[in-house]
């Protein structure tokens, strides 16, 4: 194991998780199943929530709120945001949404798996290792 620049990686993660939150709003305001929209909705709060968890241990001052964060418009550049782009120009299905969601949520696993890994603070390992629904203790 060897430590990296930690609060690059943090920044990083909180910038995942509010593009991935973004996708899953843009996804459910596009649902014409009111369960799929409840779905995405819930994966959208979900997504705030991980957000939140990084800001916690996050050092630096060039996030000062965390909501005024998420709250910006959506990076459309993002791979989250491109992805569902293309999924919705190519006849858009709920479907399609359902199975891309799937994809990029086990490719986000992996990714703070790995990044985890590569982290000697155990505090700040743990938030990269929580898995949804269950909590971490974090202290700042």
């Amino acid at each position: 194991m060897f430590d990296i620049d930690v609060q690059e990686a943090i920044f990083k993660s909180i910038q995942t998780e509010k593009n991935a939150m973004n996708f899953y709003q843009f996804g459910a305001g596009r649902m014409k199943n009111p369960d799929a929209v409840r779905v995405f909705e819930l994966l959208a709060r979900e997504e705030r929530e991980h957000a939140g968890h990084f800001h916690k241990i996050y050092q630096r001052n060039d996030i000062p709120d965390l909501e005024a964060f998420l709250n910006t418009p959506p990076d459309h550049a993002s791979d989250w945001m491109a992805s569902l782009a293309k999924t919705v120009d190519a006849d858009f299905t709920e479907q399609k949404a359902m199975e891309l969601a799937m994809e990029k949520e086990l490719g986000l696993e992996k990714a703070l798996r790995e990044t985890a890994a590569r982290i000697a603070d155990p505090q700040v390992r743990a938030v990269f290792e929580l898995t949804p629904g269950r909590p971490a203790t974090i202290t700042k």
